[in-house]
Order: structure tokens, then sequence, then C-alpha cells
């Protein structure tokens, strides 16, 4: 496969619009990723458009190194002995869960009724203070967002601590 003069500029065009080299590769066709990255870098071709970043940032995921005691078996001649020994532990902790909290009526305690979310929203001493009011299940006091919150897994606060 040949580069003729068409095909290095839809090179060039597709470069600048932030296409990736296998992405052109396959537009261009008969060309393969590596082709197209030596032609690149033949062209001396290096402003890119850039590439728009995530509207909602990603949870990192976090590594806690812990001191803990363990027991550890070990032999002493012929008697088998378990001592307690200070050790480091990498534990994982896995991002909070992003929940989306409805946009919520925000009522008063005067219009408050079954059926509807009781969670506060403020601060009480203010003039602003109100509630949720958006529809929680039957039987439940809070919206499906709010009891996510409220009401955590046994084991997920076991984890947390």
């Amino acid at each position: 496969m040949s580069w003729d003069d068409g095909r290095i500029e839809r090179l060039k065009q597709l470069w600048t619009d932030g296409l990736s080299a296998s992405q052109i590769a396959a537009e261009l066709g008969g060309v393969t990723r590596n082709a197209v990255i030596g032609k690149v870098h033949r062209l001396g071709l290096s402003g890119r458009a850039k590439s728009k970043p995530a509207s909602v940032a990603r949870p990192r995921v976090k590594t806690v190194v812990k001191q803990v005691r363990m027991p550890v078996a070990s032999t002493r001649g012929n008697l088998a002995v378990i001592e307690m020994v200070d050790t480091e532990i990498e534990v994982i902790q896995k991002p909070a869960e992003v929940v989306m909290i409805p946009l919520s009526r925000r009522i008063s305690i005067m219009e408050l009724r079954e059926g509807l979310c009781k969670w506060p929203i403020g601060d009480p001493m203010d003039g602003n203070f109100a509630y949720c009011g958006a529809d929680s299940s039957s039987g439940k006091v809070y919206c499906e967002a709010h009891c996510r919150i409220a009401f955590q897994p046994q084991n997920e606060r076991r984890r947390s601590n």
C-alpha cells in the first residue's frame, strides 16, 4: 500500500480530529495501526485535538496499609507454638458508590405525610430548613436514594471501620 497525497491529507485530517491510530487505520483501509503511527512520526505531526474530560470524576480505589497482629505457627524443638506477630497488610478499599439523589421538593414539616421522603435538608435552626419530599415506597421513611445512604448493609459498615 502506498501513501499518495490524498491518503496523506486524509491521515493529517483524521489525526488532528483526534482519532486514534487504530481508528485511522480502519478509516483508511489497507494499513495497520503501526503503519499509521510510523507515517505520523515521519510527517512530524504532533498537534492533536484534546479529548473531552469525563463530566463526572471516576472514584479512585484506595489502598491502605494497616498494622495488625496475626497468629503465626512455628516450632521449637518438637513443640508447635503459636505466636502473635505484628505485620502490615494492604487493604484495598472500594470507592463509595455514587448515589444519584433526585431533586427534592423541599417541603416543610407541615407538608410531611405518608409516602414522602422525610430526609432532612439543611440546618434545623435555619429558616431554609426543609425535608426532601420525594416519593418513597410504601412503608419506607426515605426515598430510594436516601435509603441507600441511611441503611447500609452490615458487611459494608464492618469494612469501613
